[in-house]
């Protein structure tokens, strides 16, 4: 109903007015930020240090990957030389589905656990500060869902990511899904951010091309968005920006080289730079659309992200050519002093060439052409509320640009009329 509300407030007094002054209120809460271990042998280094602060039992949320692999052997070994028991939750899946959430609760209340480790990807992090948070307030987290719905902060978090893509290791959402309604769900709390984090590149040798491309494509929609939206900072400007040259430096050879460990260091803190960014200065459209196909066709998040990117940056148009000049020439896809123009056009060109040569697909299979409008509808309302975005779109232009992305049909031959 509040949602309801705001999103017809704003369209009948301005969006992008009730947008700047909500810009001006964020900048007044503070956000924590954890403090980072970097390098090789980073995970080791956390549990010497979770080890020495006394906690009875700490939970490892991971995913069974991860527990198969046994990429946290080194972690829970530090935590056994230093006498910290732990207990570990290895069923997370893609997208943080709510049930898993509400096991992982009764298994920190079962197991009296008084701390969290988060190791994984994206969803292992949300999943994590979800059952934090929930444990906490004893509340579910259908009931936790919106903006600062916890009385009580989340237990003590510390986080191992393992992908360099979503920035969750500094953010202050935790994204879930309700696999019932097929919709994802957002958590906001500046309590939300781990207190400490563990940039680990040797546990991200392992990941195979396609995943390294698709988190790679989504720290790098983290950083553009945040550059673009109407709360950008001087700060998350600064972060952004280096997130993208890092990016446009290191990604296709993290892809081609899994074993480089600099590639893969400096992607991992491209994916933080870029967390720092968005953390404050939000995203826009395409991660509304984004969260609509990964809610209705599974979609990963950051192939999600690549497939929408240079379509909402096109629609942005005039409103962020100045800025897309900018990226371009940090990119180094560009000159200073070309044209804005040009170096907006470049920029784009080279999201799509960055997108086609990691081999990530340019539309999306799955896509049904009569789920388009509801799909519109729920990412108008996501952007409307939520995004600082630097242009507003219609829910006719969000079909347009979602129907870009419907799958090739393969024409069929016309039967000849001639006579046999």
């Amino acid at each position: 109903m509040i949602s309801e509300l705001i999103g017809d407030l704003g369209r009948s007094v301005g969006l992008a007015g009730i947008m700047r002054v909500a810009g001006v209120l964020t900048r007044l809460v503070p956000i924590p930020q954890p403090t980072l271990l970097v390098g090789p042998g980073a995970s080791g280094r956390l549990g010497q240090a979770i080890a020495g602060f006394s906690h009875h039992k700490v939970l490892l949320v991971t995913d069974p990957l991860i527990a198969q692999l046994g990429l946290y052997q080194d972690l829970t070994h530090a935590l056994t030389l230093g006498g910290t028991p732990f207990v570990v939750f290895a069923e997370i899946t893609q997208d943080a589905p709510i049930p898993l959430i509400e096991q992982g609760v009764a298994l920190f209340k079962s197991e009296q656990c008084d701390a969290i480790i988060a190791m994984g990807g994206g969803s292992v992090m949300d999943a994590a500060k979800a059952i934090g948070l929930c444990a906490a307030n004893g509340k579910s987290p259908r009931q936790l869902v919106g903006y600062f719905r916890g009385r009580y902060p989340p237990v003590p978090l510390y986080a191992v990511p393992t992908t360099a893509g979503t920035g969750s290791e500094v953010s202050v959402v935790a994204v879930i899904s309700d696999p019932g309604e097929h919709k994802k769900l957002v958590m906001t709390d500046s309590r939300l951010v781990p207190r400490m984090a563990a940039l680990d590149p040797a546990l991200m040798t392992g990941l195979p091309p396609d995943i390294t491309a698709a988190t790679g494509m989504d720290a790098l929609t983290h950083a553009i968005e945040a550059f673009l939206g109407q709360w950008s900072t001087h700060y998350t400007d600064r972060m952004a920006l280096a997130a993208v040259a890092m990016v446009f430096g290191n990604l296709r050879t993290a892809c081609q080289h899994r074993q480089d460990l600099v590639a893969r260091e400096n992607m991992a803190l491209a994916a933080t730079y870029a967390g720092f960014a968005f953390t404050r200065a939000s995203v826009g459209y395409v991660h509304a659309i984004a969260h609509q196909l990964g809610a209705v066709y599974h979609t990963p998040h950051g192939l999600a992200n690549a497939l929408v990117l240079p379509h909402v940056l096109r629609f942005y148009g005039t409103s962020v050519q100045h800025k897309l000049a900018v990226l371009a020439v940090q990119a180094k896809v560009g000159t200073q002093g070309e044209p804005h123009e040009l170096l907006a056009k470049k920029f784009i060109a080279s999201v799509e060439a960055l997108s086609h040569d990691l081999g990530l697909p340019q539309r999306l299979a799955e896509l049904r052409k009569a789920d388009i409008p509801a799909l519109a509808k729920a990412a108008c309302r996501e952007a409307d509320i939520n995004y600082p975005v630097p242009r507003y779109m219609s829910e006719e232009d969000c079909e347009k640009l979602i129907s870009t992305l419907l799958p090739r049909t393969t024409a069929r031959p016309k039967k000849s009329s001639a006579p046999k």
